[in-house]
């Protein structure tokens, strides 16, 4: 019973992380500041909802469901390593190809490229 609150709590608190970064790629300005929003919220959202798995595959406490929620726990770990790993190599590329950052008092579609 208690297991199943926390679960869904870490679910559901992963859910709303994916949201916030959804709106921040919706309405941040410039290419940096939408990759930092779609990192940040990949990593969190995604191991938030993978521990909420676990947590729920755990509740039996044999050793099957210990293995698989093991199992869940890495690929957590892996997608917290990897994802600001991506993300920083995308905004890198973004640099390289000298995608200028937003500027106060600018508006996206006025913005000077060359």
């Amino acid at each position: 019973m208690i297991t199943d609150i926390v679960s869904a709590t870490l679910i559901c608190g992963g859910l709303l992380s994916f949201f916030g970064s959804v709106v921040g790629i919706a309405r941040f300005p410039d290419f940096y500041t939408r990759m930092h929003a779609a990192g940040k919220g990949d990593s969190l959202s995604s191991f938030l909802i993978l521990l909420g798995f676990a947590v729920h595959e755990a509740q039996d406490l044999s050793l099957a469901t210990a293995l698989v929620a093991l199992k869940i726990v890495g690929i957590g770990l892996f997608v917290m390593i990897t994802s600001p790993t991506s993300t920083h190599v995308l905004m890198e590329a973004g640099y390289d190809d000298r995608i200028k950052p937003w500027k106060k008092g600018e508006t996206e579609g006025m913005r000077d490229e060359g």
